[in-house]
């Protein structure tokens, strides 16, 4: 399975580098647009950096999680522009973006040695916090790219503050229900999706 996982996510690297370079040189005729594009070579490649500069080995569970996000939210959202083409994906990638914040929040406690199955309250506190800060951060991301960049990422200009707040509330509602899955598989001492992502 591990073997299976691990051809996937470079299956999914190649495709995504490959594709957001042809837009990079065919399409892409402005800094932002070809910065936007072409960032995807660090951002899906993350997981691989990240072990070999700290020489430490990230789960295959944990990985593939991270790419498939990157490949749907940069590369079919950004790149392929289906956030212009199917007027519900943005708020599906933030709705994604919170279920795997707080999936990958469980492991972090678990990494550092923080990790407590008794301390249920305290983690399921800790996934929600750190889905917002990294749902409200991203936010704050997008409008200084807009600032520096031009454009409307956060459609400040048809929607106000909505789509800003909404993107925040989805994510909110994703670590929700990691929570509630969470809370289910504690009680019934469940090995189940959320608790493979703590090891």
């Amino acid at each position: 399975m591990k073997k299976v996982m691990a051809k996937f996510n470079i299956l999914l690297v190649v495709i995504a580098i490959v594709g957001s370079y042809y837009y990079v040189f065919t399409r892409d005729n402005q800094l932002g647009l070809i910065l936007k594009d072409a960032s995807i070579l660090i951002t899906i490649t993350l997981p691989y950096i990240i072990e070999k500069i700290f020489k430490t080995k990230i789960s295959i569970i944990i990985k593939t999680t991270y790419i498939v996000f990157i490949f749907v939210a940069q590369f079919l959202g950004v790149t392929v522009e289906l956030y212009n083409m199917i007027p519900w994906f943005d708020k599906f990638t933030h709705w994604l973006s919170g279920i795997i914040t707080a999936l990958l929040s469980l492991s972090l406690l678990s990494k550092f040695k923080l990790y407590n199955k008794k301390n249920v309250l305290f983690n399921i506190i800790w996934m929600i916090a750190l889905t917002l800060a990294v749902a409200s951060l991203w936010e704050c991301f997008e409008y200084i790219a807009n600032m520096l960049f031009g454009g409307d990422a956060q459609r400040v200009v048809t929607t106000g503050v909505n789509d800003t707040m909404q993107d925040i509330i989805v994510a909110f509602i994703g670590s929700l229900i990691v929570s509630l899955v969470y809370i289910f598989e504690c009680k019934t001492d469940n090995k189940g999706i959320i608790n493979s992502f703590i090891y």
